[in-house]
């Protein structure tokens, strides 16, 4: 993925936000989920083109047999390969369109049927595509009938599109489950946080005073710990000590339940973990912006 002026400009805009965060907001509750905003500001370019990238490939897949079934029936309508090629290239196949386009002109300039195939295949970029012209070009070079193995690819390529949305459609009632089953854990850990834990703690000492026994437990239990920015040593400092704390442990308790969690919700979508990043990447953010404002404004008691 190269790095282009809306990437740079997107960084910038992150980088802005995050210095007026700071200058203006650090003593605030709004400091952290700005701070997340303006990381998310800076890194939107890349991950939007990761999304459109997902989205282009799943549309490519799809075209795909269509261009294949196109290209069978004009093969089986006389037509030479390279001719066929040529013919089916004026139809539109959506995202597929370009690489379609691509290969008639280099049929055209009497490059090998093979290698443009291969080419083909390598330009989109496509795991599936790739496979399939792999086997294309390995049957016809073992004497198989090319018509014939783009038929059964075909059949193939169909097959397995209807098995992913049988299997998209059955697992919708589950992702949606877990996204539910994700927020109610991050609302018993807001409430653990912020309400319960504060409260067995007043209890506690309400109760024992400054007694002998509970002193030692009360040296080891921290709610939060103020980050210091006035040294890089004492910030580094600082933020171990606030990791260290009820708060930083609980933020990353969260955060770490929702990576693995976008994970499996991408596994049980489209098969592949590759897809649960973006799913990751939401409810990361959001329990990023929510623990962190809960933190800030959810009374404890003290």
């Amino acid at each position: 993925m190269q790095t282009q002026p809306r990437h740079i400009v997107g960084i910038i805009a992150g980088l802005v936000f995050a210095v007026i965060d700071f200058l203006l907001y650090f003593e605030s509750p709004y400091f952290i989920p700005l701070l997340v905003v303006a990381v998310s500001i800076a890194w939107a370019q890349y991950w939007l083109d990761f999304f459109i990238e997902n989205t282009r490939q799943r549309n490519i897949e799809r075209m795909f047999p269509e261009f294949v079934r196109a290209l069978v029936s004009a093969i089986k309508s006389g037509m030479p390969v390279s001719r066929a090629i040529l013919h089916v290239a004026e139809a539109d196949f959506g995202d597929l369109t370009p690489y379609v386009k691509k290969l008639a002109y280099q049929v055209e300039w009497n490059i090998p049927i093979h290698k443009a195939l291969l080419l083909f295949g390598d330009a989109t970029g496509n795991k599936i595509i790739k496979r399939a012209l792999a086997t294309v070009i390995e049957a016809e070079t073992s004497g198989g009938n090319i018509e014939d193995v783009l038929d059964s690819i075909t059949h193939s390529l169909v097959e397995i599109k209807k098995i992913k949305e049988k299997r998209r459609a059955a697992v919708h009632s589950q992702i949606v489950q877990n996204y539910i089953i994700f927020f109610i854990f991050l609302g018993v850990i807001v409430t653990i946080q912020n309400m319960l834990i504060p409260y067995v703690l007043n209890l506690q000492g309400a109760q024992f005073g400054s007694s002998d026994i509970l002193a030692p437990m009360e040296s080891t239990i921290v709610q939060s710990v103020p980050i210091d920015v006035s040294s890089l040593g004492a910030f580094v400092f600082s933020l171990g000590g606030w990791f260290m704390s009820l708060n930083g442990i609980f933020l990353m308790l969260a955060v770490v339940q929702g990576f693995f969690a976008g994970l499996v919700i991408g596994k049980l979508s489209e098969g592949n973990l590759k897809y649960g990043v973006k799913h990751s990447l939401i409810l990361v953010t959001a329990t990023l912006i929510i623990m962190s404002l809960a933190q800030g404004f959810i009374p404890t008691l003290s």
